[in-house]
């Protein structure tokens, strides 16, 4: 008898520290990522600045044992809208740099922000 109450709580309790998980997924989380040294005048410029909006996405929203289903489809859903997110940005950056803009002591990056 003694055996399957064990069981029993050892479940209880590895249940209890899964759901901290989930609950941590819900926390905002930012990082800027820079193109001060990118040319966004150019399409290789542009890619290389997505290819880091995309990192920083994946820094982001780091949900802890992605294996798991639910877990997943959260973290690929945060990646989605945090990069979805970044686009303003960055197309005002590329388009400020098509058209020559510049901005004195301006930020040169963008903000990638997930949930």
């Amino acid at each position: 008898m003694l055996k399957p109450t064990l069981a029993l709580a050892a479940v209880l309790i590895a249940f209890a520290l899964v759901t901290p998980t989930v609950s941590q997924a819900a926390e905002t989380n930012s990082v800027r990522v820079s193109y001060a040294d990118l040319n966004l005048a150019s399409k290789v410029g542009q890619h290389r600045l997505q290819a880091r909006i995309e990192g920083g996405a994946r820094i982001v929203c780091e949900i802890e044992d992605s294996r798991q289903m639910d877990l997943a489809v959260a973290t690929n859903a945060c990646r989605s809208d945090a990069i979805q997110g970044a686009q303003p940005a960055y197309e005002a950056a590329v388009a400020a740099a098509r058209h020559g803009t510049v901005e004195v002591l301006g930020a040169a990056s963008i903000v990638v922000t997930g949930e």
